[in-house]
């Protein structure tokens, strides 16, 4: 990947919809050539997808949950059962296995406390040892921006 590249991802990362075209003249290279670069990036798997951000609050999603999990059971059936568990519930956006203290730890988007409780009840499905919640109440900084310098 050189600096051009960069400089298109730079772009898409801010406008996944900007025109060709525009993203080329930004950078100072042919419609064509920028069309060739973003292909192969898609290609290559740098540009995973294309999606629109949307507001959770204008969306009835006002409430962000980060939940810790514990486990007892340290083994590739149960880290199966937690991840089916956990691609199932729509409101998990992410899932990630940690080092330290912490098993696991899941973001989630909800309505409120009881759609919280919901969420709950359909994650303890998974057997878990000990879950922790704690709510954002304030963002202070959020970007999907990758730093690419």
């Amino acid at each position: 990947m050189d600096k051009l590249d960069k400089e298109i991802l730079k772009q898409i990362q801010v406008d996944a919809v900007l025109p060709v075209g525009v993203i080329a003249e930004k950078i100072g290279i042919s419609k064509s050539a920028c069309w060739r670069r973003i292909q192969n990036l898609e290609a290559d798997g740098v540009i995973r997808a294309r999606v629109a951000l949307l507001d959770e609050e204008k969306v009835n999603l006002p409430l962000t949950v980060y939940i810790s999990v514990r486990t007892n059971q340290h083994n590739e059936d149960w880290m199966t059962t937690f991840r089916n568990v956990t691609s199932n519930i729509p409101g998990v956006l992410e899932a990630y296995r940690m080092s330290g203290d912490l098993d696991y730890l899941i973001k989630a988007v909800v309505k409120d406390m009881k759609d919280y409780d919901d969420l709950y009840k359909k994650l303890i499905a998974a057997d878990l040892f000990d879950v922790s919640a704690s709510f954002v109440m304030e963002t202070m900084k959020r970007t999907t921006l990758l730093p690419l310098d």
